[in-house]
Order: structure tokens, then C-alpha cells, then sequence
């Protein structure tokens, strides 16, 4: 009888053990799913931010060239209307 009984006993650990190694597996696997969710989020943010500020590097460097070649050539023609005034005295 007490053999039985302690076989019942063992079964009945067993049984609550892989319930709890189950539920503990369980718990990991939600932690792991939102620390990843997480790092997805934090390295999108991260490319949308390298981008935003590449394309304000390009947009400051596109007038900057802009205003360059606008003031090349207002001063080309300027100074080929003076040249040309000099001539026409």
C-alpha cells in the first residue's frame, strides 16, 4: 500500500513539475518575444532617424550648391553685360 502510494506521490511531482517547467518556458517565451519586439522597434526608429537626418544633410547641401551655382552665374552675366557696356563706349 505505501509503495503505491509513494508511486502516486512521484507521479503526481512529476506531473507538477513539467506544468511548472511549462508555464516557466512559457513566461520565457513572452519575455523573449517583447524584448525582440522591442529591439525591432528601437533599430527601426533608429534607421527612420538616420534617414530623416541624412536627407536634411542633403537638403542643406542641394541649397548650398544651389546658391553657389545661382551666384556663379549671376556674376558670369553681370560681368559679361559690364564686358559688353565697355565694348558698346
Amino acid at each position: 500500500m505505501l509503495g503505491g502510494l509513494g508511486k502516486l506521490a512521484a507521479e503526481g511531482l512529476a506531473h507538477r513539475t513539467e506544468k511548472a517547467t511549462e508555464g516557466a518556458v512559457h513566461a520565457v517565451e513572452e519575455v523573449v518575444k517583447e524584448v525582440v519586439e522591442h529591439a525591432k522597434e528601437t533599430g527601426e526608429k533608429a534607421i527612420a532617424d538616420a534617414i530623416k537626418k541624412a536627407q536634411e544633410s542633403g537638403d542643406k547641401k542641394m541649397k548650398e550648391v544651389t546658391e553657389t551655382v545661382t551666384n556663379t552665374v549671376t556674376n558670369a552675366i553681370t560681368h559679361a553685360a559690364e564686358s559688353l557696356g565697355k565694348l558698346g563706349q
